[in-house]
């Protein structure tokens, strides 16, 4: 029987890692991995590498400090994409509920396909400029 690697989380760059967590953490409701939880008492947040989990503490996500990062330019193609998260939602109503939750937590709107009968969808780019799609599937 053949054996395969298994997915442990999709590391994401950032210039800042505690922020673009806390953007995830909060829009997709998942927590800090234990030790990764913001300073508190005026500590210093020196964090360059954070995980997130969910509930039953399987890894989601993991943001890694980087100096510079490119946003891409896409719809254009002088920065490429290089990857994007997918979510997706039940219904329309949702899905318009989930954009108004990722603007508020700082995501902007890139492209609204939610005139697309087949596949409605909103791409997103999060405050450290990656895309991602929601739609209703």
């Amino acid at each position: 029987m053949a054996r395969y690697p298994q997915l442990l989380h999709t590391a994401i760059d950032t210039t800042d890692v505690r922020a673009l967590a806390e953007f995830y953490r909060q829009f997709l409701g998942l927590q800090y991995r234990p030790g990764d939880e913001p300073a508190v008492d005026g500590d210093v947040d020196d964090a360059d590498w954070l995980v997130l989990i969910d509930a039953s503490g399987t890894r989601q996500l993991a943001f890694q400090q980087v100096e510079r990062l490119d946003r891409t330019t896409w719809p254009r193609h002088e920065v490429p994409m290089q990857m994007h998260l997918d979510f997706t939602v039940s219904t329309l109503e949702e899905l318009q509920e989930q954009r108004g939750r990722a603007e508020a937590l700082g995501a902007q709107l890139l492209l609204d396909r939610t005139d697309d009968a087949d596949e409605p969808l909103y791409v997103l780019a999060d405050p450290s400029g990656h895309p991602f799609c929601v739609f209703v599937a």
